[in-house]
């Protein structure tokens, strides 16, 4: 058999291993892409729990500044409830006590 019809006859068995072997290196193995989602999924679930960790603290703080306005207004209240009676005891004090001249 001459040379041009042995090479005929094993082309689609070049052209098949050309084919597999550029599909097996173009493509991930099942290993690889485990690991390179389990890094991702690691990366992920860090950033998850950072967020919860953001989210406790503003919520504790939220709480706090809440509980301090209520403090904040209830001394506002007792300010105003006693400027009230220091201005009656001093209106009181001004009209009740009148100075007679020596004399």
């Amino acid at each position: 058999m001459p040379l041009a019809n042995r090479l005929k006859a094993r082309l689609p068995l070049f052209a098949a291993l050309i084919v597999g072997g550029l599909c097996i290196s173009g493509c991930a193995t099942k290993g690889y892409v485990d690991e390179q989602i389990a890094a991702v999924n690691m990366r992920i679930n860090t950033v998850d729990a950072k967020a919860t960790d953001a989210q406790q603290q503003a919520a504790a703080a939220n709480a706090a500044a809440q509980a301090a306005a209520a403090s904040a207004n209830n001394a506002n209240q007792r300010i105003d409830q006693l400027s009230t009676r220091v201005d009656q005891l001093s209106t009181t004090t001004t009209t009740t006590v009148t100075r007679k001249p020596r004399g």
